[in-house]
């Protein structure tokens, strides 16, 4: 665990020091989450029938979508550990102690960590002081917050772990870009990230249910607006924490079976 710890605040510290990044980042997610928020506004204000998801409701959705992107984008990805899978420096890895599930999770983990640590705060003090219809709400009371943070950190978890099944498909596919694509277009659709999921078709709603993917984003932004009640969040924090187990075992049980089969050229 020391080891794990380790990398964890050496990639933490190092992703702190981009600041012009993160500014830049900023900027888009405001733009976007301003671009989202009228083209919802425009749908609704033509709407006939109730909506199964309030305007306000909607908006908090979106903005913390925005300020914590780096916690539920599948797309957010690590270059380095792509170059050790298909150059073969996967070797250098495998002469470690430390178990390499165990490490890369660590350092995806500080990752999306130091990244929404330095993009979260300013759009979410924004978005609290903005005008109307644009302003975005606080909880409902503390145990909402409450939930909503064991959610949001729960999310993290299931995320890096889906990311890590990602990284070990390239061990087959040997394409970071085919799996970077897949993974990320599907994963965020089926997250809500696309379209919130009270928005979705009955029946596509009954296949997103099924999956983990709106675990991680639509189910946390959603008991922080209130639309999911304080008694179904509780059950859906079991879920979570069920769902946590059963990906970090599978990418286990697939980065041992991948590890078995690696051939390097020379050794």
């Amino acid at each position: 665990m020391k080891a794990y710890v380790s990398v964890f605040k050496l990639r933490l510290t190092n992703g702190l020091q981009y600041r012009t990044a993160a500014l830049a980042g900023i900027a888009t997610q405001f733009f976007w989450g301003f671009i989202i928020i009228m083209v919802f506004e425009a749908f609704y204000s033509g709407a006939t029938t109730q909506p199964p998801i309030t305007l306000s409701q909607l908006i908090t959705y979106v903005w913390l979508q925005q300020a914590f992107l780096a916690f539920i984008m599948l797309w957010f990805r690590d270059n380095e550990l792509f170059q050790l899978i298909t150059t073969g420096n996967i070797a250098y890895e495998l002469c470690r102690p430390s178990g390499i599930y165990g490490l890369w999770y660590a350092k995806l983990l500080a990752q999306r960590l130091a990244s929404a640590l330095l993009r979260s705060m300013p759009i979410l003090v924004v978005a609290f002081c903005l005008p109307q219809p644009y302003k975005m709400p606080a909880p409902s009371d503390p145990l909402a917050l409450l939930l909503f943070i064991i959610a949001l950190v729960l999310g993290l978890l299931m995320i890096v772990s889906l990311s890590m099944l990602m990284y070990i498909s390239v061990f087959v596919t040997l394409s970071p870009a085919g799996s970077l694509l897949m993974f990320g277009v599907i994963g965020e659709f089926l997250a809500g990230m696309v379209i919130p999921v009270p928005l979705m078709p009955s029946w596509l709603q009954n296949i997103v249910y099924v999956l983990p993917f709106r675990w991680t984003a639509d189910f946390p932004f959603r008991v922080y607006s209130g639309h999911i009640p304080k008694d179904e969040a509780l059950i859906g924090i079991a879920i979570q924490l069920i769902w946590f187990i059963v990906l970090v075992g599978l990418g286990r049980l697939a980065m041992a079976k991948a590890l078995r089969r690696v051939v390097i050229n020379g050794g």
